[in-house]
């Protein structure tokens, strides 16, 4: 029989147990909200520098593939791995409200497949240089779309922060920064560069909407469901180029070399794929979207380091040292919103 402890009378002047031990589970939730939040931007930065690994297999993949189908295994594999989390989460669908559900579409749609290929574009059109710049306004975007759609407030040191990370991240990504401004005057506002730029206003607003996504949803259903219409919209851009059958999809280079493809595919779908996406999408849930922005510019630090170390690209000094100040700035816009937030919900 369980003890009445509830209906026994406190004494004068004494706090009822139960008080205390209400008390004594609110103070522990509230402590276990608060490390949440805190580790919550470091799962993003975590998740956005694996994706930053896929370097070390999109490189050689491409020599066995085209880009738009690795795309496509690759949305393939991550699905047959999200199966399992996705078939128990079925019945949470018909609970999910409509505005979740376009938060997911535009997720899906401008971060799995439109984005991706306004990058390749850019890359195809434009000077190399000139797009890792007008890439580096991503986080820009995330921060103003985060600003309108959700009201997320901004502490007056953000923004001194916030340049400081995206002057670092263009130095990172970067190998000779006194070619930034030659580069600008030769390729001017080309094709390229217009590309890079849609690229980036559909990468950020991508953020935006993930967060929308997890406020409305669980962790398991907005990950794979991501990888549904990540998958629909690659099929739809196979069916318009005519790539999807049997020899564009495997190929008579992926058919010399079976076991390396398949390793690869494998790698690109786990390491740098599916696991980078629930990492991503929990720090997102304990994340404003104004701050996760920047904790992904971890995946461009982690593609140089992916270059230098295994395709044995050069790293310059001042890379190095811009890798260090990005580290430092993001960590100050994540403590200069933490106090923003902290005073808001005391106020």
């Amino acid at each position: 029989m369980r003890p009445r402890i509830a209906f026994i009378e406190p004494a004068q002047g004494l706090p009822a147990l139960t008080q205390c031990r209400t008390n004594d589970t609110r103070l522990q939730m509230q402590d276990r909200v608060q490390r949440s939040v805190h580790y919550g931007p470091w799962l993003v930065g975590l998740g956005a520098a694996l994706w930053g690994t896929e370097s070390a297999w999109r490189i050689p993949l491409n020599e066995l593939f085209d880009a738009k189908v690795i795309v496509f295994w690759e949305h393939v594999l991550i699905l047959i791995m999200f199966l399992p989390i996705l078939i128990p989460r079925l019945c949470e669908i018909p609970k999910v409200q409509p505005r979740t559900w376009c938060y997911l579409l535009f997720s899906g749609f401008a971060g799995s497949a439109v984005g991706t290929i306004f990058f390749t574009l850019a890359l195809k059109y434009g000077n190399p240089t000139v797009v890792n710049v007008v890439l580096n306004v991503q986080p820009v975007i995330s921060t103003v779309g985060a600003f309108l759609l959700f009201g997320d407030r901004l502490a007056h040191r953000f923004f001194l922060y916030a340049a400081m990370a995206i002057i670092a991240g263009v130095f990172v990504s970067v190998s000779h920064p006194t070619m930034i401004g030659v580069s600008f005057e030769r390729a001017g506002l080309n094709l390229g560069s217009g590309y890079a730029l849609i690229c980036a206003l559909f990468w950020g607003l991508s953020t935006v909407a993930g967060r929308g996504v997890m406020i409305g949803m669980s962790l398991r259903l907005a990950s794979s469901m991501r990888i549904v219409i990540g998958l629909g919209c690659m099929t739809v851009i196979l069916l318009v180029y005519g790539k999807l059958h049997g020899t564009t999809l495997w190929p008579a280079a992926a058919q010399a070399h079976p076991v390396k493809a398949i390793v690869l595919l494998f790698l690109l779908a786990s390491v740098s794929g599916g696991i980078p996406l629930l990492i991503y999408f929990q720090g997102l849930h304990l994340t404003r979207a104004s701050t996760a922005g920047y904790f992904e510019m971890m995946q461009t630090l982690a593609a140089v380091c992916i270059t230098w170390g295994i395709f044995h690209a050069t790293l310059h000094a001042h890379q190095v040292i811009a890798a260090l100040i990005l580290i430092v700035a993001v960590a100050m816009v994540h403590h200069v919103q933490q106090q923003v937030e902290t005073s808001g919900q005391r106020g």
